[in-house]
């Protein structure tokens, strides 16, 4: 089934971290992505890396969106607590953040984004890398990489469901 040259709404994809990636296809189908980091001041409080995230979602939403829909990778072991802890704030921000203004998410299991950018669900991160440049991107590091892989994964699975 042919995708339709018109896309009213945004669709937006993240890997959740300290550095988040992210891919956006816009209204007009361009897609875009990068990187924004939510590493905290030498004075931030223990929340504030929660709403500057919260605030750049809003500001992405405000000058790409409407979003439409957000799709993250959906993370189930984590090299450190750490990591565990920082992932978790960022979904429930992100999570809050969809609820409160009725934008659908959902979560992409890491192997299945894997799979289908390389063929391999346990991909390393330069085999993610090179999937993208493959696919005509340049992505600064792995973490973009992963959310155009995700991108990419929606538009040509809609979400899955083929």
């Amino acid at each position: 089934m042919a995708e339709p040259t018109h896309h009213p709404r945004s669709i937006l994809a993240l890997d959740l971290g300290t550095t988040t990636g992210w891919a956006l296809r816009c209204h007009d189908g361009l897609i875009t992505s990068g990187t924004a980091s939510f590493k905290p001041g030498r004075f931030d409080g223990g929340g504030m890396r929660y709403l500057r995230f919260t605030k750049w979602l809003t500001e992405l939403d405000r000058l790409s969106g409407p979003i439409a829909a957000i799709w993250f990778e959906e993370v189930r072991r984590h090299a450190g607590t750490d990591a565990a802890h920082v992932y978790g704030g960022l979904m429930a921000s992100l999570t809050s953040w969809a609820e409160l203004r009725g934008v659908p998410y959902e979560g992409v299991p890491v192997g299945t984004i894997k799979r289908h950018a390389t063929g391999k669900g346990n991909a390393n991160k330069d085999a993610m890398m090179a999937a993208a440049r493959t696919r005509g991107f340049s992505p600064a590091d792995d973490n973009e990489a992963d959310a155009i892989a995700i991108l990419l994964w929606v538009l040509e699975t809609r979400g899955g469901v083929e």
